[in-house]
């Protein structure tokens, strides 16, 4: 079987901890969508690594990594992290694969990726200009070049056909930069990728499941950014969904087993896009100090705000969660008050329900308060010893969505995750 685990909301939810957390009782760990813009933060012997694009299993002995077909990878991104993960004593080469079905970002992806976001204005989408979308759109378009062309005679002669029409899409948007060194890091870094296994990630991945191998599957971004359920047009370029582990891997669907969704203890969102229980006040700027809730990507300052159960439930629906990873609840140690978003009000009318098109809508959320626990909580190890308040807080969640919170991560360190009762 396969073992989901999944961001619940806008990212930044802290996949990467609980991955490392939870990668012992496993023997493949694999990426099965997006690309360098993931940020997943782990700590190896006190030391702050950020993962794009390499699954977060990597720092765990006799773990197999595996970066599925449904990613878009960027040679010159990966070899800046395997250099990284090499510095820490890791021999990757041993332990990650690569699917030769996975597309390739290229330079002109993320020129085009800077000049179309800049060509919006102030309806930007909110990009991390990474190559993403383009990247994507060659591969939906049917045009993209994938790492298994890397091993193909013709690989320089498709790369300027692409290249060229990517130029004509540059000249569109007037786009000037000289992007010659961005091409000679990426063929540089195209002859480092040659040195990592690829695979075909669809058998790779189903032989291991035969042999009785257990998998996890590694999402990034999170369910509110989903391309189809998202809050579009503000969303990633990619499936972010259970669904999207099938497509992103090649495996059937009845091969999923657990559904891990992760959940911080409020909500946070990185760029443009609806974000309903955003708090434009002191109480937002201390959640976000508190929580350092700067991308790990980009370094952006994330918007924050109150738990949002109408969107955590929803996206619990969607993808099936049977169990549900709460980090960062002590970010709220110092809080007074909690609130949380039950329901909205739109035009009048309270609803419990995902609307259309979120950001053509005024909704004001219908909330619910709760007396803060005001506390620390970093050096609590077990469920019966956290504060009433807390435990009043957790239970009411559980409720509301009839999924429970199993695990309550209460601080960076791996060791720091208490198991619910």
């Amino acid at each position: 079987m396969v073992d989901v685990i999944l961001g619940l909301q806008w990212g930044d939810e802290g996949k990467g901890k609980i991955v490392d957390f939870f990668a012992p009782s496993y023997d493949v760990i694999a990426r099965f969508q997006g690309g360098p813009n993931a940020g997943h933060t782990l700590y190896v012997n006190g030391k702050k690594i950020v993962l794009h694009q390499i699954p977060s299993g990597i720092f765990r002995a006799n773990k197999i990594n595996l970066i599925g077909n449904g990613v878009v990878l960027d040679p010159v991104i990966l070899r800046k992290e395997c250099e990284s993960v090499a510095a820490l004593g890791v021999d990757y080469k041993k332990s990650l694969f690569i699917s030769e079905r996975a597309h390739l970002i290229l330079p002109t992806h993320r020129a085009i990726d800077r000049a179309s976001e800049a060509s919006k204005g102030n309806d930007k989408i909110g990009s991390t200009l990474k190559g993403i979308s383009p990247a994507y759109m060659d591969k939906t378009g049917r045009n993209g070049l994938r790492v298994g062309d890397l091993l193909d005679k013709n690989f320089i002669s498709k790369y300027i056909k692409l290249r060229l029409k990517h130029q004509k899409l540059l000249d569109n948007f007037s786009f000037t930069e000289d992007i010659t060194s961005w091409e000679e890091e990426f063929f540089e870094s195209i002859e480092f990728l040659k040195t990592i296994p690829i695979v075909n990630g669809e058998y790779f991945i189903n032989d291991a499941i035969r042999d009785g191998k257990k998998i996890l599957a590694e999402g990034a971004q999170g369910s509110m950014l989903d391309v189809d359920f998202g809050t579009f047009p503000y969303v990633t370029s990619s499936s972010t969904i259970t669904a999207g582990v099938c497509n992103g891997l090649g495996i059937a669907p009845h091969l999923i087993g657990d559904v891990i969704g992760i959940t911080k203890a409020y909500c946070t969102r990185v760029g443009s896009g609806p974000f309903p229980t955003e708090l434009h006040d002191l109480i937002g700027d201390e959640i976000r100090e508190n929580g350092k809730e700067f991308g790990s990507t980009t370094g952006r300052p994330r918007r924050c705000g109150w738990i949002d159960l109408v969107a955590l439930k929803y996206a619990c629906m969607i993808n099936g969660v049977t169990k549900i990873v709460m980090t960062k609840a002590d970010v709220l140690d110092s809080l007074k008050t909690l609130s949380v978003c039950e329901s909205y009000l739109i035009n009048g009318e309270v609803t419990s329900q995902i609307p259309f098109q979120m950001d053509r809508l005024k909704i004001e959320p219908v909330y619910k308060n709760f007396k803060g626990w005001e506390q620390s909580i970093t050096e609590i190890h077990e469920f019966t010893a956290l504060p009433v308040e807390m435990k009043t807080y957790i239970e009411y969640i559980n409720s509301n969505l009839g999924i429970n919170v199993h695990y309550i991560s209460n601080g960076p360190g791996t060791d720091q995750i208490i198991m619910a009762e």
